[in-house]
């Protein structure tokens, strides 16, 4: 029987939600074959959360499933207190699963007195309970190096090329962009999965919401017809917006947009597919997409086999080189 066949144990496993994402927990648990075990949250009168894990946990493997989506600092305390349960509750080991690890762009010190708040998080962690912790596609990939305990960032490149793979798009006519230097490396790794050269945006931060794009260094796109943006995340959009421009000026016709992490704040989903050369719009979700969000532009990836891959192989100590966000794609 071959590893992904094998099942995990129930009376030796415990997976549980928080509130930011339980659609993903839930698929998450259907792919291991396991149940979702319920957790109670409610609040004190003084607004204390209050937490309660709903089954047993001494002596077995706890995975806790929890995204760092807005309202962040509600969903960071409801994983802090889980985690604190379960090691006071004498669990083996206490996995975090946090597929959208939002404090991974707090990774500098780039103004005098701020917080290197991804530190600071992957500190209270590890102080909470995490003997492991399992993410996806870090903004910043030495946020890495912050936790304290063993971390897995995963990779959602896998999911993208398959959606793409059947279309069999020529190197001739489509590009890879990738917005930033960053992204570049990620970007450059997708594009030869799907045998697509691949291009670097020079991006300039202005803002929160602002960013310059002062034209393409690396490969050039003229005479390219489409083009495949790929990003680890999109918040307010502007990124996207700005290339998107600089790509039509440089005579591309049609483009796609992939991100691991798609927040769209401030109406970004809206404006991004009403770009008539914007096709597509393919993301996973480590975010959860509300319904009011379905557009036929629209395409969300569902990265439960992932995590359910990478739980199973952790639970029987076996690599996760192929899920792996630095390690060589088969």
């Amino acid at each position: 029987m071959s590893l992904k066949a094998l099942p995990l144990t129930q009376s030796d496993v415990r997976l549980f939600s928080g509130r930011s994402n339980p659609a993903l927990a839930a698929s998450i648990a259907a792919c291991l074959g396991i149940r979702l075990e319920e957790t109670h949250f409610s609040r004190f009168s003084n607004d204390n959360l209050y937490v309660q894990l709903g089954a047993s946990v001494r002596g077995r493997a706890v995975f806790i499933v929890q995204s760092l989506v807005p309202p962040v600092s509600d969903h960071l305390m409801e994983l802090l207190m889980m985690l604190d349960i379960a090691k006071g509750a004498a669990a083996r080991e206490i996995h975090a699963v946090i597929p959208y690890f939002s404090y991974a762009r707090s990774d500098k010190k780039d103004a005098p007195r701020i917080s290197i708040t991804a530190r600071l998080v992957a500190d209270l962690l590890g102080m909470a309970g995490a003997t492991h912790v399992m993410t996806m596609q870090l903004h910043s990939p030495q946020v890495h190096g912050f936790f304290p305990v063993p971390a897995d960032p995963l990779t959602a490149r896998g999911l993208f090329a398959e959606y793409f793979r059947s279309r069999q798009y020529s190197p001739e006519d489509t590009v890879v962009v990738a917005p930033d230097v960053g992204s570049a490396k990620s970007a450059a790794r997708f594009a030869d999965m799907l045998g697509l050269g691949a291009a670097t945006a020079n991006k300039t931060r202005i803002s929160d919401a602002r960013v310059q794009i002062g034209g393409l260094i690396g490969r050039q796109v003229t005479g390219f017809r489409r083009a495949i943006i790929h990003d680890d995340e999109i918040a307010t959009g502007g990124t996207i917006e700005e290339l998107t421009r600089l790509l039509l000026d440089y005579g591309l016709e049609e483009i796609y947009v992939v991100c691991t992490h798609g927040l769209f704040l401030r109406g970004a989903l809206d404006r991004l597919v009403a770009t008539p050369q914007i096709k597509e719009i393919i993301t996973t979700d480590t975010v959860p997409q509300p319904p009011d969000r379905a557009h036929p532009k629209f395409v969300t990836l569902s990265t439960g086999p992932v995590f359910a891959g990478a739980i199973r192989q952790n639970y029987y100590r076996q690599s996760i080189g192929e899920l792996f966000d630095f390690g060589d794609d088969e």
